[in-house]
């Protein structure tokens, strides 16, 4: 008689998706068949994340409530918004009631220090996993003492584990935990499909069709930003360098690919930067196309792949530009420098600073040797150091070692 299929399940709860989902998904796809792979999400999820389960033949189910993850500005948006969490966690919970955990493995989409009640329940059942992109809570010094509180009582239970999705996330987390556990948290990189990759790069795409769907001119230098457009995503320092370059030159073009696009506030400020007009162009993903290869193959637009944030893991989007070998900027905080070694694999700028953003643009554009340079270096480090393949095999290994150490 053949073993029984383990099954291993991939959940998060709330709607807006990017690299986490692509992290999960690269995790997926490359299980063996010994595992019976499910994704647990939103039923208001986006139809590109849907597209991307079918497109990989990742069985899923859906949730009715989701986390709200807007900002809230009032007292009262507050407390709304930690009622919905409460009453989406709730449902996490008893959608998972029948399953037994005890015999599966669940990688979980979670903050340790917020959602603390939920992970402990789910640790007395089953086998754990969860994966910090970036870790250094903003916040006052007493909810940090009471998050670190919570945060170390999660690491007392043997099935609860830690990835971490770049080695600066795992150093930040070393006086969060007692040595033991710290040891235990296993390095899975954010990562890349290399394969899929390089054969977008060798394909024979006709780039100025592709410009010219998207009403982008064929003649214009083009920096291409991807993400969701918010503030920590370094959007108005964006403008403000597009501001900066418009007043000096007119052949370039500023592009952010984004799955919402801007609100009418958001509009509103848009206008009121000066010089800017149809040199920033805002692309609805979904106007891409609902394949990850769509959305690659757009990339190929760019001369010049750029990310301002403010705070960040290890951007998916980044790392698929410097495997296209797409000359990249982006800022230096969090991991981004374990990818972007300055003015070899890439150019590091601080965070906030349109200037140094607006020099770096111009550099590259008056520099194609220096483009070359690092588009070629940049896509030989993600092949060597970022590849999805050595990241899921970190992965399994460990939830082999989970399962097999606490199967009842």
């Amino acid at each position: 008689m053949s073993e029984e299929k383990r099954k291993l399940i991939f959940l998060w709860n709330y709607v807006e998706w990017g690299g986490a989902q692509i992290y999960f998904l690269s995790i997926m796809k490359r299980a063996d068949p010994k595992w019976d792979v499910l994704a647990i999400l939103p039923e208001d999820s986006k139809p590109e994340i849907f597209s991307l389960l079918k497109e990989n033949k990742i069985r899923y189910e859906v949730l009715r409530f989701h986390l709200e993850n807007n900002p809230a500005p009032t007292l009262r948006a507050k407390i709304l918004r930690q009622l919905r969490r409460i009453r989406s966690e709730i449902e996490v919970y008893t959608h998972l009631w029948r399953i037994d955990l005890a015999n599966s493995i669940l990688h979980i989409e979670s903050a340790p220090w917020q959602s603390w009640i939920l992970l402990t329940a789910l640790a007395m059942r089953g086998n754990i996993f969860v994966t910090l992109h970036n870790f250094r809570p903003d916040a006052p010094g007493w909810r940090r003492w009471i998050w670190k509180i919570r945060f170390l009582f999660l690491t007392f239970f043997k099935r609860f584990n830690i990835f971490a999705s770049n080695v600066d996330t795992k150093k930040s987390l070393k006086s969060w935990v007692n040595d033991s556990f710290w040891n235990r948290i296993r390095v899975t990189y954010t990562s890349v499909d290399t394969f899929q990759t390089e054969a977008i790069r060798a394909s024979t795409l006709d780039r100025s069709a592709l410009r010219r769907r998207f009403s982008i001119p064929e003649n214009k230098f083009v920096v291409l930003a991807v993400g969701q457009f918010i503030d920590r995503k370094g959007r108005w320092i964006f403008l403000e360098a597009i501001e900066k370059i418009s007043k000096l030159r007119d052949d370039i073009i500023f592009v952010w690919l984004m799955p919402s696009l801007p609100s009418a506030n958001d509009n509103l400020r848009i206008k009121g930067y000066d010089n800017i007009g149809d040199r920033f162009l805002p692309v609805l993903s979904s106007d891409i196309g609902l394949s990850r290869s769509d959305v690659l193959f757009f990339f190929l637009v760019a001369d010049v792949f750029a990310l301002p944030s403010y705070i960040e893991g290890l951007p998916i989007a980044l790392l698929e530009a410097m495997s296209l070998q797409i000359p990249s900027i982006s800022t230096n905080v969090y991991a981004i420098p374990e990818a972007i070694r300055h003015e070899e694999t890439g150019l590091l700028i601080e965070p906030g600073n349109a200037d140094q953003l607006a020099e770096a643009v111009l550099r590259l554009r008056t520099h194609r040797e220096l483009r070359n340079l690092i588009g070629v270096a940049g896509s030989e480090i993600v092949r060597s150091t970022f590849d999805e393949s050595d990241s899921a095999k970190v992965a399994f290994q460990a939830y082999d070692n989970c399962f097999n150490a606490n199967r009842q």
